[in-house]
């Protein structure tokens, strides 16, 4: 049976504690009963306060290493500084305020069950109080070229690549086009220059060094050779020595209203060599699948087994994984330069590359991942009697699907001829399994035809992206992507997806990265491949005829009602809504900007980078996800951005944006994330969203080098002193 106790906050000796230079814990009693924080023995609570008075909006962080894996759990405090950290295991805890204004707090070492007063600590300046802003406030100081500058006309003249249009393609390239896809920019491992990377005539001499060390130096070169290396150097380098002088960012906002309401409770997994990419909790079109089960991740190109956490006994474990060829081409171990952090050790290694799992409605664990090498089979190819085959042949496809059970412990592969990426469940009786990924064409997996049969040939299918151009509602003849217009034949769209998301009506959606990208509503129809069209909507960049102009979506997700969703590079969530087009959605002019009115954007919320006056903000959003059953507890439908520069989930709930920022350690970068629900009638306790640390470098976080990626759980309780 649980025990009570109770804090009256009127009694607190903060001046003395501070004097000490320590946190004290008291017990206080006889105050009236209006001011109470009251806790269970598994529970901290308390008052944080500072010579200023309480401190509201900050957060108490809750650390141990007791349990079989690190532990930590962080509540943020109420507007009277009273804070409630509930359902700790039996541990011995490390306790700490961190918040905007402030420094860290001394650490106390305590147990639940205990009033724990907590004394605040004032930043002695602006600067030591910067040091705790989230990455995507130090990037917003970032400046970059002038519309001016534009179009580019390097070699010479001013550095910038002759194929940048303009102002907004550099800010793409710069976001989700290449830096902030697999990390942050803003961090202290990224603002800074290690000294670790040797001595430098300039900060610019100091950043080429840079982007060229470790396994991704060749990728992060190539990236910035595409933007114009000496321009893209320059403002590094203009960045970095601005905030070496002295420039710090906007102070950001503290926690206030339901933000004040997030548990977050966070467990180590993986490795410190090992970068993750995905996890998953269960089944995206049932929730309450896996309940209080085990959650599944994805290490991507770094190592080969999947990391597994149990949430309920804190222990961490790991299914190892195979390929069906042996000589399935490994990790590249080439780097132009040596790591910093690594010297010249590879320390990605994988063969299987998986990238993206997901749960099915019998508990297993389907994944993007190789199983061979690229080349394709021959049924895949030109001359076979697939009906995929038959219309668009395929020669390679370097990453397929697989299959772990956890009843059985058996892992599946299957061989497929389209590239997998993302993958998805449709609703329907085929429980069919979408892919993105596969270059000119989308592919699927029958999983129903393939359990009954085993038949990974005629199980699965693909198609290209063929819009309805001569507008007769039907599948016919194409010309290619590159030739003009033929009213009497269709068009190849010629790409594909990034995202992939299926609709409640039977209609996929997914997104086209590039600049300004797009995004495609693709219908199977009766027959497909025979039968499939899409449509394709670019978003509203350049466009008159748009109130708010918006580029380059990346991960993107549909609602129940069939609106979809997405992070953009511009700094917003962007919606589209197919039912507000007013002119045709086929025939000769629904080729990408004919429906402007269907889109809303949302500025993300950061501050605007520097130098940049069109909509949008610094934020560089990796993927947005749609609850689409509550599982968060702000009702069915509210689409959730990856806020990968604010460091946390940005939630839009009517219009206005929620920010659940993880503050410890800092440097929270996720890809993606699910909800699930493990007791429906228990309240705020039995719900919740499940996400991962994501960053390829988590050896740029806060502590460093010896990190591993963590799993995260948010939950969202009435009150912030909810028990």
């Amino acid at each position: 049976m649980k025990t009570t106790s109770a804090l009256y906050a009127g009694a607190v000796a903060v001046g003395f504690a501070l004097l000490l230079g320590t946190s004290q814990a008291r017990m206080n009693a006889g105050q009236p009963p209006a001011d109470t924080v009251r806790i269970d023995d598994d529970d901290l609570g308390g008052l944080v306060s500072s010579p200023t008075g309480p401190e509201a909006g900050v957060w108490v962080i809750a650390e141990t290493t007791d349990l079989p894996t690190k532990f930590v759990k962080i509540v943020v405090t109420d507007d009277r500084g009273h804070y409630l950290v509930p359902d700790l295991p039996k541990a011995t805890f490390n306790v700490w305020v961190r918040g905007y204004g402030l420094v860290d707090s001394i650490k106390v070492q305590t147990t639940p069950g205990k009033i724990l007063n907590l004394t605040a600590v004032v930043a002695p300046n602006a600067r030591a109080a910067a040091e705790y802003y989230p990455a995507g406030y130090w990037f917003s100081l970032i400046r970059v070229p002038e519309k001016s500058e534009f179009p580019g006309n390097a070699p010479g003249g001013n550095g910038i690549s002759p194929t940048i249009k303009g102002q907004a393609d550099w800010i793409q390239r710069l976001k989700s086009g290449s830096c902030t896809a697999c990390h942050q920019l803003g961090t202290k491992g990224t603002r800074e220059i290690p000294k670790e990377l040797g001595t430098f005539h300039s900060s610019a001499e100091a950043w080429d060094r840079r982007i060229q060390s470790g396994q991704a130096g060749a990728q992060m070169a190539g990236g910035l050779n595409a933007m114009g290396k000496d321009r893209a150097l320059a403002m590094f380098a203009d960045w970095t020595d601005r905030m070496t002088g002295g420039e710090l960012p906007p102070v950001p906002p503290r926690p206030r209203g339901v933000e004040r309401n997030v548990v977050i409770t966070q467990w180590d997994w993986a490795d410190p060599k090992a970068y993750l990419h995905d996890q998953v909790s269960t089944d995206r079109r049932n929730p309450t699948i896996n309940a209080n089960g085990l959650i599944y991740g994805s290490l991507e190109l770094s190592a080969d087994y999947l990391p597994v956490l149990d949430p309920v006994h804190h222990t961490i474990s790991q299914v190892k994984l195979t390929v069906r060829d042996p000589n399935t081409p490994p990790t590249s171990a080439r780097m132009p330069q040596p790591s910093p952090y690594w010297g010249d050790e590879a320390i990605w290694t994988s063969r299987n590359n998986v990238h993206n799992p997901m749960f099915d409605e019998k508990g297993r664990v389907w994944m993007t991942s190789a199983v061979r090498p690229a080349a394709n089979p021959d049924f895949c190819k030109e001359g076979s009697s697939h009906p995929s085959a038959k219309l668009y042949p395929v020669a390679n496809a370097g990453r397929h699907l697989a299959v772990y059970d956890p009843a059985t412990k058996q892992l599946t592969h299957i061989s497929t001829c389209f590239g997998t990426h993302h993958l998805m469940f449709a609703e329907d009786a085929n429980r069919t399994l979408w892919t993105s990924g596969g270059g000119q064409v989308v592919g699927w997996l029958n999983t129903k035809m393939f359990d009954e049969t085993h038949d990974e040939v005629k199980s699965q299918g693909w198609t290209a992206l063929v819009m309805d151009t001569n507008g007769n509602g039907k599948r016919d003849a194409y010309v290619e992507p590159n030739q003009p217009l033929d009213p009497t034949k269709d068009k190849r769209y010629g790409s594909a997806f990034y995202a992939v998301a299926p609709a409640p009506d039977g209609s996929i959606w997914g997104s086209v990265l590039g600049f300004p990208g797009a995004v495609v509503r693709l219908n199977p129809g009766t027959n497909p491949p025979e039968t499939t069209l899409v449509e394709v909507y670019e978003p509203p960049y350049n466009n008159p005829k748009a109130p708010v102009q918006g580029y380059s979506p990346r991960g993107g997700d549909v609602d129940r009602n069939g609106v979809y969703w997405s992070a953009l590079a511009s700094g917003h969530l962007a919606s589209f809504d197919r039912r507000k087009c007013k002119g045709p959605l086929n025939g000769p002019t629904a080729t990408g900007q004919h429906c402007p009115e269907g889109w809303t954007l949302y500025p993300e919320p950061l501050p605007q980078l520097k130098g940049v006056t069109d909509s949008g903000s610094a934020e560089a959003s990796y993927y947005t996800w749609v609850d689409w059953h509550d599982t968060l507890g702000l009702g069915a439908n509210v689409p959730i951005d990856t806020g990968n520069a604010s460091e946390g989930l940005l939630v839009l709930k009517d219009g206005k944006w929620i920010v659940l920022r993880v503050p410890y350690p800092m440097g929270f970068y996720t890809k993606w994330m699910d909800g699930r629900i493990d007791d429906a009638k228990a309240g705020w306790k039995g719900r919740g969203l499940w996400a991962t640390v994501s960053t390829r470098t988590p050896f740029h976080m806060e502590t460093g080098k010896g990190t591993t990626s963590k799993v995260m759980h948010f939950q969202l309780r009435p009150d912030p002193l909810a028990k």
